[in-house]
């Protein structure tokens, strides 16, 4: 067995190992047409090239023999420290998929991949790791939390047209003291920023920001290209910030994707 990098010649064994393993981990929950239609989505035609391609997407793959059997697929992203102009930024990286195929698990592989995706991550100044895995995937949960991270909170998503929870995790790098909640100031007072409550933008991230430190009270978003609380939502959950031209882009599970 082994962890490397993924190269395009793995192109033909990443959509095959994330067509099985969708098929036997979703389909149940999503539904046949729902499933097909995402592993068309994220692994045909040209987009799994230009993530391969991608520098800021990290692609490893498990291969035993001759085949891949496993593979991850990490998103480093960056935040803008308030009132840095100096263009150092702290890493975030999202795993956006793990999948094993099914006829290789419980062999280990799964846990391998994760330590290596993790120590890729890191070693690319990543400050944290985040997972997502939707409520319903037990076995996926389970996986994040036998591996030493931390729930963080969840999230709703539309999916097909029904509603279905998210469960939000993060690992911080051994001996990291990043602080996951930042204090911010605004005209009407402070808003609480969660750093482990992200949403992918056209140009930096958005994080969730809260009226109180045990985030029981929404405010909005905080928009890291710009360092602005003047973002706006609308009832399609797109984020827009009005000081900059970010905006919210489309997650794995969007609507919009299928």
């Amino acid at each position: 067995m082994d962890v490397r990098e993924a190269t395009h010649d793995d192109a033909s064994g990443i959509r095959r190992v994330a067509e099985a393993s969708l098929e036997a981990t979703y389909a149940g929950q999503l539904g046949d047409d729902i499933v097909d239609a995402a592993a068309e989505e994220w692994y045909g035609g040209d987009r799994l090239d230009d993530r391969l391609d991608a520098d800021d997407v990290v692609y490893l793959v498990v291969v035993d023999g001759d085949e891949v059997v496993a593979f991850s697929e990490s998103e480093l992203d960056v935040r803008q420290p308030e009132g840095d102009a100096s263009g150092s930024s702290a890493g975030v990286a999202a795993i956006q998929w793990l999948h094993v195929h099914p006829d290789h698990r419980g062999r280990g592989f799964g846990g391998r991949l994760l330590e290596r995706t993790e120590a890729a991550l890191f070693e690319r100044t990543a400050n944290r790791v985040e997972g997502r895995v939707l409520a319903a995937n037990e076995e996926g949960n389970e996986f994040y939390q036998a591996s030493g991270y931390a729930r963080t909170g969840e999230r709703t998503l539309d999916i097909g047209g029904d509603s279905y929870t998210e469960h939000l995790y993060v690992k911080l790098p051994e001996g990291n003291a990043a602080e996951l909640t930042e204090e911010h100031e605004v005209e009407d007072g402070t808003v609480f920023v969660a750093y482990d409550e992200r949403e992918r933008g056209s140009r930096a991230p958005f994080y969730a920001a809260y009226r109180t430190q045990d985030r029981q009270r929404r405010y909005g978003f905080y928009c890291a290209a710009c360092g602005s609380l003047d973002t706006s939502m609308n009832s399609m959950g797109r984020i827009q910030c009005e000081s900059c031209d970010n905006k919210r882009k489309a997650t794995r599970w969007d609507s919009s994707y299928l």
